[in-house]
């Protein structure tokens, strides 16, 4: 796309409006723009985490289109307490004896990384690249203690009753009198179970902990071990980082949420003009209701999803969503209609097929915030997932036999697109599909069903047909199966029922005629001739 050119997708419209109202408060003169996202590495990082992270990826790429330079900032917030071992997490046992630890101290249970939060980041960190989102890293259990945050917690110290007024405005009980706007982990269990006794107006805090009865005084300067709650640690970053975009979801967004005392503690208290935002909306999978949730276990993984989609389908359902949209991730029959909706989108983009001039506009603008790289010069190579699927099933999974019996005269490149959308395709079959779309072609090895005269009279005719398939369309081939349930007295209906279960050894299946020839003779007559 090239710079400065308008386009009503939703993520140009928000890079314009980044653009415009940052530079009117932070000068013309911004060398680059500061975008950001983050997560507490509490669990498996699910699919609706991911809409936060795409959502942001998107805008960065709509910034760079328009001559903008962008630093997209990721922030692991593993410096967070353990509060909950989520379900689908081995070794619960040992790991409910970390309860209230910061999570970068909790143990990973598979043993591969230095630790539980590393564990989960790195997990998304392998995967992102694959859809194409390359963020800058932080890891604010390191920031913290390195005592990088050191003067900015002892300005929110400094500020603590102006930051109790801002956030009991929202809060239906007022905070206590001997509040204090810090965290402690006791250096000696490393729970969060401490309570602040006092601070001495400049560097020095004291706690005790309720855990194991330890008291001391630690020096912010030096300490490892005191952090600022979300909500004041969130606007203090906004002011450290320089973040000018940052969206949240719509929990966070609710009236008197925390992007609500956010703002108002980034400017009385940072001095910084919080960033802009949009509320991005919960994302569900299709069949099944409610939030996910990391701590629960109950999560859908990006991985999870690209075993069924194409890492460009996947980009294409968030940027042909908007963010404040409600929409589920499909596991269903919809996977088809998904892949038809990115092909047709394909061959908008590449003029292969017309539809209106708006429409066109917003479906090129989708198709390349799709690409996972750089957007192809000529149209890639299309099968219809339907076909698809179907031809798998006839060569039972078997991508090396389908390439050699199929698709033998297409080139490397158009191959490798195939094995991907195959490999994805066979998943889905698989794992998902509905038993009704389901079917194993039967060998010819296989025992005939009994049957009566008729409907062997009926098989016969249709062998025939069989015979001289190459003269045959499928709309011919249709008219032919037709005609024979006429010549012999039958229900059409019988008729379909009868040939899928000898082919397949179900009542129902595919298109019969497109199935029939996609399967071929060599195929199906030998099943047909046994009766």
């Amino acid at each position: 796309m090239e710079n400065n050119i308008s386009s009503t997708h939703w993520a140009d419209i928000n890079a314009d409006k980044i653009i415009r109202e940052r530079k009117k408060f932070l000068g013309t003169d911004k060398d680059f723009f500061i975008c950001a996202s983050g997560i507490t590495p509490s669990g498996t990082v699910h699919i609706g985490n991911f809409r936060e992270i795409i959502s942001v990826e998107l805008v960065v790429r709509a910034l760079k289109d328009k001559g903008e330079k962008v630093k997209f900032l990721y922030s692991w917030d593993d410096y967070d307490v353990f509060r909950k071992v989520p379900a689908n997490m081995p070794d619960n046992e040992n790991l409910e004896k970390y309860l209230r630890f910061p999570i970068t101290m909790v143990p990973d249970p598979w043993g591969k990384e230095n630790s539980y939060a590393r564990a989960n980041e790195a997990e998304l960190e392998s995967i992102l690249p694959v859809v194409g989102v390359f963020p800058q890293y932080i890891y604010q259990a390191e920031k913290y203690r390195n005592s990088d945050y050191a003067k900015d917690i002892k300005r929110a110290l400094e500020n603590r009753e102006k930051i109790r007024k801002l956030l009991d405005e929202h809060r239906t009980e007022p905070l206590e009198e001997k509040w204090m706007p810090v965290s402690v982990f006791c250096n000696k269990c490393n729970k969060d179970k401490t309570e602040v006794e006092s601070w001495d107006n400049d560097w020095n805090i004291s706690y005790s902990c309720s855990s194991c009865g330890n008291k001391e005084t630690v020096d912010l300067r030096t300490t490892s071990c005191v952090k600022l709650p979300w909500r004041i640690d969130w606007p203090m970053r906004w002011a450290y980082e320089k973040v000018d975009f940052e969206p949240a979801g719509k929990d966070h967004h609710s009236e008197g949420g925390s992007f609500d005392t956010a703002k108002n503690i980034a400017k009385e208290v940072y001095g910084y003009e919080p960033p802009v935002s949009f509320q991005y909306d919960f994302l569900g999978i299709k069949g099944r209701g409610g939030k996910i949730s990391s701590s629960s276990g109950e999560v859908i993984s990006l991985q999870d999803v690209l075993d069924i989609y194409e890492p460009e389908i996947v980009r294409y359902m968030f940027a042909g969503t908007r963010p404040n949209s409600e929409f589920a991730i499909s596991f269903d029959l919809d996977v088809i209609k998904i892949y038809e909706d990115y092909d047709k989108c394909e061959r908008i983009y590449f003029g292969k097929e017309a539809i209106n001039d708006k429409k066109a506009e917003k479906e090129k603008r989708i198709y390349e915030l799709s690409q996972v790289s750089v957007i192809p010069s000529e149209m890639p190579y299309q099968i219809l997932f339907r076909h698809l699927c179907n031809l798998l099933q006839i060569h039972s999974g078997n991508i090396d036999t389908l390439l050699t019996e199929e698709f033998s005269s297409i080139n490397e490149a158009q191959k490798k697109k195939l094995v991907a959308r195959a490999q994805c395709a066979w998943r889905w079959i698989t794992n998902f599909a509905p038993e009704d779309f389901k079917f194993t072609l039967k060998s010819a090895s296989d025992s005939a069903i009994a049957v009566d005269e008729n409907s062997a009279k009926i098989l016969k005719a249709l062998s025939n047909e069989i015979r001289k398939l190459e003269s045959h369309t499928e709309i011919s081939l249709a008219e032919a199966i037709y005609k024979i349930a006429q010549d012999n007295g039958a229900d059409p209906k019988d008729i379909f029922k009868l040939v899928y279960t000898v082919l397949i050894g179900k009542e129902k299946g595919p298109r019969l005629a497109g199935f029939i020839i996609t399967a071929g003779k060599n195929k199906i007559l030998p099943l047909l001739e046994k009766y």
